[in-house]
Parts: C-alpha cells; sequence; structure tokens
C-alpha cells in the first residue's frame, strides 16, 4: 500500500510527532510506501480563500464549490493546494494524526481537509459515501486526548468518544469512500510515564505491521 500519514501539531518533540514517526517507520518497515505530510513543519496554510485556484469561475462573488470545480476542469488548483490534492489521491490508506482539541480537528488539519477535498476531485456527481471515490482504500484517525477514558463514555462527563469523532469518522472520510478503520487512541499521553509513552508506540507499530489485514468496524469502536 502506499500510506499518507498528515500530522497536525505545532511541537516537533510532541507525542502525536512521535506516532507519526513511528507510524512511517513501521509501515516502511512492513513493505508499504509512505509520505508523511508534517503540515506544521511545511507551513501549510489552512485558510481557504481565492488563493486556492489560479482559475476563476465568478469574480464577482466567490463560492468554494463552483470554483473547485471550473478548477477541477481548467487544472486550475494552486500549486500548493495541488501537491496536497495528489498526495490525498495517491493514498491506498490515510492516517490523520492529531490531538483533540475542542472535541474536533486542529484548525490546522481541519484546513487541509477543507482546502484537498475539492469538490469536482475528491466528491461530487453522485460521489460519496459507497460511491465514494476511496471506496476500497481505507483511513483511520489516531489521536490524543487530554481527558481519561472514563470520561469518554456514554455516561461520563464528555460524552462517548463515538460520538464526538462521528463527524470526521462519517461525514469527511466515509463521505468520500474511505472504509474507516477503528480510531487509534492514546489517552492523557502527558500523564504517562516514559515506559508506558513507549509502551503504547510499540502497540502502534506492532498494529500498523498487521494493518493490511485489519477490516472496518462498525458503531461503538471509536
Amino acid at each position: 500500500m502506499h500510506a499518507l500519514i498528515v500530522l497536525s501539531h505545532p511541537e516537533p518533540q510532541s507525542f502525536n510527532a512521535a506516532m507519526a514517526r513511528q507510524a512511517a517507520a513501521a509501515l516502511t518497515q512492513a513493505g508499504h510506501t509512505v509520505d508523511l505530510a508534517d503540515l506544521h513543519a511545511e507551513g501549510f496554510d489552512p485558510v481557504s480563500d481565492r488563493r486556492n485556484f489560479t482559475t476563476t469561475a465568478d469574480p464577482t462573488y466567490l463560492k468554494l464549490q463552483a470554483e473547485e470545480m471550473q478548477a477541477t476542469g481548467a487544472g486550475g488548483f494552486a500549486p500548493d493546494l495541488e501537491r496536497q490534492i495528489a498526495r490525498l489521491e495517491a493514498a491506498d490508506l490515510l492516517i490523520l494524526q492529531f490531538p483533540l482539541w475542542w472535541f474536533g480537528l486542529p484548525a490546522m488539519l481541519k484546513g487541509w481537509v477543507d482546502r484537498s477535498f475539492a469538490m469536482g476531485r475528491i466528491y461530487g456527481d453522485g460521489r460519496m459515501y459507497e460511491a465514494g471515490r476511496f471506496r476500497g482504500r481505507r483511513a483511520l484517525l489516531s489521536l490524543t486526548t487530554g481527558g481519561a477514558p472514563a470520561g469518554y463514555t456514554p455516561e461520563g462527563l464528555h460524552g462517548d468518544l463515538d460520538g464526538v469523532l462521528r463527524p470526521i469518522r462519517r461525514g469527511i472520510l466515509e463521505f468520500v469512500g474511505f472504509d474507516v478503520l477503528a480510531s487509534e487512541v492514546v489517552w492523557q499521553p502527558a500523564r504517562l510515564t516514559e515506559a508506558e509513552r513507549m509502551a503504547a508506540l510499540d502497540g502502534w507499530a506492532a498494529r500498523l505491521a498487521r494493518i493490511g489485514t485489519e477490516t472496518p468496524e462498525g458503531a461503538g469502536r471509536y
């Protein structure tokens, strides 16, 4: 497989960065090819506006979907965005690596989705869910939390983690056709011992060594 790992964390020594590096090493060791997109290190601009395009559908009113359709037909995506879309198109396995901030994706990663999941190229004309462009390819969320597992249950303080992640799993990944695997969750890495953090990284690597045999999980598994 060809894997795309998209890392969103501003600190290169963070546990999220360590997870991304571990994933890249484990997948490479297993014989896969890997593209690691470190959004902060690359200086990715998460803001969607007319800078996304070198073509124009309507100069008087900016409707991003209309401009994306125009750019799809005319080869009119700005070079930096074209690179990100091409990376996504090449992925057999997509891993989004991030800390769970305010019950969602960090702004940098959400902006990557907003810009890269372009209408015409990635979805549109009925290409969604079971008919999505990425049907038969796989994706998963790899994330860390600031709260303990007990807080992310149906009775917990924050509510069920399945519900928290559903807009990302269903509304982004499954929407474009990905078969979504169970999320990799490391709870409160800042509160773990060094040995516990190393064990979590080792477990992540072991899972990725056999990721080609995994199948999507049903509801209730993050």
